[in-house]
């Protein structure tokens, strides 16, 4: 099992090992002064998520037909909620 030592950033670490070396490490430990941040090093700007795995939305443009169907869905859902049913398991108790 590597430690934080004899680490090889080439060498790819499985799970088990990347859980091990969590489990051993100290919660307490103090942060060394000379100690970078990571978004320092990534980005200047630290983001939530990063832009592969949630890009911004785009707008997109539909036509009338879209616009029509989709109303129509929407307008179909709602008429079955007044009628007091359940779009999904029938009436509402």
């Amino acid at each position: 099992m590597p430690t934080a030592a004899t680490f090889d950033a080439e060498k790819p670490v499985s799970d088990d090992e990347l859980t091990a070396l969590a489990l051993a490490a100290d919660p307490d430990t103090a942060v060394a002064p000379g100690a970078v941040s990571i978004w320092a090093e990534v980005d200047a700007e630290p983001h939530l998520l990063p832009a592969w795995y949630m890009p911004r939305p785009r707008r997109r443009v539909s036509s009338r037909r879209q616009r029509i169907v989709i109303g129509v869905v929407v307008a179909a859902f709602l008429l079955i909620d007044a009628a007091g049913l359940c779009s999904t398991y029938g009436w509402v108790g």
